[in-house]
């Protein structure tokens, strides 16, 4: 009815001669486009947004707590399984606390296992360091804890049972108390951030990491930067393809840290990529002392607050749980009849933090006045860097 109108309007204004030319079919047209034009355009109904359901966070303890309280190994076959920073170890074999040319030390905390391919390498180490290197034997630190896993302090890495920290001091010739090995600190190689002290290092240190890098199962070897320095200074023209294994890492003054690759055949065992083939001691080593001096700076613009209470740290991240690690994880973790649910974290990871809270070493060295002045150059400037690094 609206358009018949519109139609008959049209024609009444059309002169005669005009209407006598127009059909009724065209005038029908014509009254069709005027109405579409007159009529506003009806916009299509907005698209809902269909929320995506974000996945529920895992409950349960965190998976640091619950293989951080586990005393025994799983009894399953040995396997690695995972990344180094993000896995378990099936089958663990521990490190006797006492060989015939290694102690190990820290006992309280339990992290003396490892797999099989490790403490073989650990226990031929010893051996020919001794036999041809002049080396007393080994101080052995941490280890993997007997499921692997994350630990409740310290590392991020160790979790697969392929990383081991050897301490730079030698073994004494006797065998040190349960109490010592809590007690003794292992010593510095460092005179200052930058620089390793004359006084403390010696050829025969070279020659042990040289030892430990020579076998073909070592993946990397974790040293301070000023560490790396001086085996670029003593390794010799000739034979320095041993020198590409060793990588300089921030706090690793007074050990180093071996870590070998995924034994063969082991499936799900992830190695890190290759090193690159150059020796280090080059491009990269000035690099990293680019970096130590900016950490320098910073820490001279940002002096440390005083000592409060501690309070347990609140992390923005979501807490790894044993659902976050490898699937296998939770096999190994149940294995042998244990059953995580009867774990108290309220009780045994306070008693474990306590013991694996102090540190195995002294402090990081730091620049005097002068020092730190004649670094500076008047204008403090720099930005923080990370001590350690979470996937080492």
């Amino acid at each position: 009815m609206r358009r018949l109108m519109i139609g008959l309007m049209l024609l009444a204004f059309c002169s005669p001669a005009q209407a006598e030319q127009i059909s009724p079919v065209k005038a029908r047209g014509i009254a069709m486009a005027q109405a579409a034009a007159l009529t506003p355009p009806v916009k299509p109904a907005p698209k809902k947004k269909i929320k995506k359901k974000k996945k529920a966070a895992p409950k349960g303890p965190p998976a640091k707590e619950l293989l951080g309280s586990v005393a025994v190994p799983a009894p399953l076959a040995a396997r690695s399984i995972g990344a180094y920073s993000k896995g378990c170890l099936a089958g663990g074999v521990a490190l006797p606390i006492n060989g015939p040319d290694w102690q190990v030390m820290r006992l309280s905390r339990n992290r003396n296992w490892g797999h099989p391919r490790l403490i073989d390498y650990l226990e031929r180490l010893a051996s020919d360091a001794r036999a041809f290197d002049e080396w007393p034997g080994l101080l052995v630190g941490d280890l993997s804890q007997p499921r692997g896993g994350p630990m409740l302090t310290g590392h991020t890495s160790h979790q697969v049972g392929l990383d081991a920290d050897i301490w730079l001091t030698p073994m004494p010739d006797r065998i040190l108390t349960d109490q010592e090995r809590e007690d003794i600190s292992a010593v510095s190689m460092l005179k200052d951030p930058f620089t390793v002290d004359p006084e403390v290092w010696t050829p025969e240190r070279t020659k042990l990491i040289k030892r430990a890098a020579s076998y073909p199962q070592v993946h990397r070897i974790f040293v301070h930067p000023a560490i790396k320095k001086i085996l670029c200074q003593q390794a010799g023209a000739k034979n320095r393809r041993w020198l590409a294994k060793v990588r300089p890492w921030w706090n690793h003054y007074y050990h180093f840290h071996v870590r070998l690759s995924c034994p063969p055949g082991i499936a799900g065992c992830a190695n890190q990529k290759p090193v690159a083939g150059n020796d280090g001691c080059g491009t990269e080593l000035k690099n990293w002392y680019a970096m130590l001096r900016k950490s320098e700076i910073w820490k001279a613009n940002h002096p440390p607050a005083p000592a409060k209470p501690a309070k347990p740290a609140k992390s923005k991240k979501r807490l790894k749980r044993v659902a976050d690690l490898p699937k296998d994880c939770k096999t190994v973790l149940a294995s042998g009849g244990h059953d995580p649910s009867a774990t108290d974290p309220a009780t045994v990871p306070v008693a474990l933090r306590a013991v694996a809270s102090k540190d195995a070493g002294p402090p990081p060295p730091r620049l005097d006045a002068a020092a730190l002045l004649a670094l500076m150059g008047g204008k403090p400037r720099g930005m923080p860097l990370p001590d350690r690094n979470p996937t080492r």
